[in-house]
């Protein structure tokens, strides 16, 4: 199964940035000429990569080892919403037909006049990137640059640039063996795993309507924030569960609620952490866990599981400070 990709070698980067069609956001360039960074664009792009943020480490700096693709695309903002009281929704179009993604991938964000490279999750499913040229980002409002920006001055047509990396995503092959998946998610951590499930939920429409494919097993998502109302994707998560209710399940985890739960919400709601017992009940030889959180969460739960004999293979996570 391709779910962690092999490292690839280092050399010359070469990156082309295709230009965006002038006019309606939904317009797509298929023949304009691509636009090459010269080194000193490239080098006023990505000049983080040796500076530091005084609040946090450098994007660029804590991920310098981690696999990336060699093409810097354009994109454009098409759309921006609040998806919670500290979290905007981007969506993107992305022209560059070079430009693809897994699902649970993130990228390196570029902000013309801003120093600092940021680096989000994409949320969306590959899906939707292949259909409509589009990919989704939600970042959660803090001082950091980049975040900063998206929060106070990112509008529509703001136009930036983007690259995918990363080694945590799930990638079946038509052939692969079926695979069952539990999600385990905290606060922003949902972003890479909402990819994922988007992505499965994909696979199983695809197998349903074609008789093909992969033949995706049931998706099981645990998710932790601090009250409701930071839940995010809350109606999106449990549509796919109301479509696909006996092969796609969710438990959302509330830590600090001090308002009344809506009644849509509460079967889905328990009221503090995420349990160890609650992940341990689903272990089986078929299961993959994938977790994205706050560091000390995937640190616990990603030794939890190899203490109970998971395969290290079949844990995957991505840490997010």
């Amino acid at each position: 199964m391709s779910f962690m990709s092999p490292a690839l070698a280092r050399g010359t980067m070469v990156v082309v940035i295709p230009r965006l069609l002038r006019g309606s956001v939904g317009a797509i360039c298929t023949q304009a000429a691509p636009l090459r960074l010269t080194p000193s664009a490239l080098r006023h792009l990505t000049r983080s990569s040796v500076m530091k943020s005084k609040r946090r480490p450098d994007h660029l700096e804590r991920t310098a080892d981690v696999v990336r693709q060699e093409v810097v695309s354009a994109a454009k903002v098409c759309g921006v919403a609040s998806e919670s009281p500290s979290v905007k929704r981007l969506r993107l179009l992305v022209a560059d037909k070079d430009f693809s993604f897994k699902a649970g991938q993130w990228v390196d964000f570029f902000i013309p006049g801003v120093s600092v490279v940021g680096g989000f999750s994409i949320c969306s499913s590959p899906r939707l990137l292949e259909q409509e040229r589009m990919i989704e980002l939600a970042v959660k409002h803090t001082n950091h640059p980049p975040a900063l920006w998206i929060h106070s001055q990112c509008t529509l047509d703001s136009e930036v640039a983007v690259r995918v990396g990363g080694e945590f995503f799930f990638d079946p092959q038509p052939a692969d063996a079926s695979r069952n998946l539990v999600l385990i998610a905290g606060g922003v951590g949902i972003n890479p795993l909402l990819s994922i499930l988007r992505h499965a939920a994909d696979l199983h429409r695809e197998r349903a309507s074609k008789g093909r494919g992969y033949e995706m097993g049931t998706v099981r998502l645990l998710y932790s924030a601090k009250d409701t109302s930071e839940l995010l994707f809350k109606k999106n998560i449990l549509d796919l569960v109301n479509e696909f209710p006996e092969k796609i399940a969710c438990s959302f985890h509330v830590t600090k609620q001090t308002t009344q739960i809506s009644a849509d919400l509460r079967p889905y709601i328990t009221e503090g952490r995420i349990s160890e017992k609650e992940i341990r009940d689903h272990i089986s030889k078929e299961t993959l866990f994938y977790i994205c959180g706050p560091p000390p969460m995937t640190d616990f739960f990603s030794k939890d599981l190899e203490s109970s004999c998971v395969p290290r293979e079949h844990i995957c996570f991505e840490k997010w400070w």
